[in-house]
């Protein structure tokens, strides 16, 4: 299914814009758009909120007809652990995460001493953990671990747009963590130059604009036979005043969603 994720989001409800979205108006501009799926993902105040707060949203999600999918960064057996518990009051069947976390910069080797431990406890409660693919680890290395640790419910958070930064290229990283995807993370990105002609740029795109091949993705790793969600996100820069990067960040969803429903 396609979803809207926290990135999709991610100027509305920050404090550079005088009214922040609230994670329940999220859920609920989300299910005005006709979609189905909200991954709440590096969303701070999840980690703060009281048992209270975090029921009303869990809530909220339901009244909605929302599946929630929720996302952090580190595999530490403490984080791990967390997010399998408020996977269970959000009824989410899916944590993305990412190897580094805030505070931890674990070896290959060590992460996967961590991941053996918590599996089995992600497999009984039937939540899948999928690690994003980012520019510190090598797809190779990612993709690796994951079929070392052979747990049906380990696996990769497809987003091609971070490779770039350790010179990967998208289409081969789409086509080595195929077989392994269980989730995708969906945006478009780009090269500009800078002003003066000096170095280049890299960020989003609106979707179909960029240099993003989501055609070859769709064609690689088949999310939609297979039952895994596209979750849309952006990398959009602020635009200079809050208006108008509010204004472009719902442009651009609109864009992706007609752009996936089409596709």
């Amino acid at each position: 299914m396609i979803g809207l994720g926290s990135y999709a989001f991610f100027w509305e409800q920050s404090d550079r814009v005088d009214e922040p979205l609230s994670l329940i108006g999220a859920f609920e501009r989300t299910r005005d758009h006709g979609v189905d799926v909200f991954q709440i993902c590096d969303y701070a105040p999840l980690d703060h909120l009281d048992g209270a707060s975090l029921r009303d949203a869990a809530t909220a999600a339901r009244r909605l007809g929302l599946t929630i999918e929720l996302g952090t960064k580190g595999v530490e057996p403490d984080r791990l652990a967390r997010f399998l518990h408020l996977a269970e009051v959000f009824d989410a069947r899916l944590v993305r995460s990412m190897l580094q976390g805030p505070d931890t910069r674990p070896t290959l080797q060590e992460a996967e001493a961590w991941l053996r431990a918590a599996m089995p406890a992600y497999q009984a409660a039937g939540v899948t953990l999928a690690l994003e693919t980012y520019e510190q680890v090598a797809t190779a290395d990612l993709v690796g671990l994951v079929a070392s640790v052979d747990s049906p419910h380990l696996g990769i958070c497809l987003d091609p747009a971070n490779v770039v930064a350790r010179l990967e290229s998208p289409r081969a990283c789409v086509a080595e963590a195929a077989s392994a995807v269980a989730n995708v993370h969906v945006k478009d990105f780009a090269f500009d130059r800078q002003p003066g002609w000096v170095g280049f740029t890299y960020s989003g795109a609106r979707m179909g604009e960029g240099l993003h091949d989501y055609p070859h993705l769709l064609q690689t790793v088949r999310p939609r036979d297979r039952g895994i969600n596209e979750i849309v996100e952006h990398w959009l820069p602020w635009q200079g005043d809050h208006e108008t990067t509010v204004r472009t960040e719902r442009d651009w969803t609109r864009a992706t969603l007609e752009y996936l429903r089409s596709t």
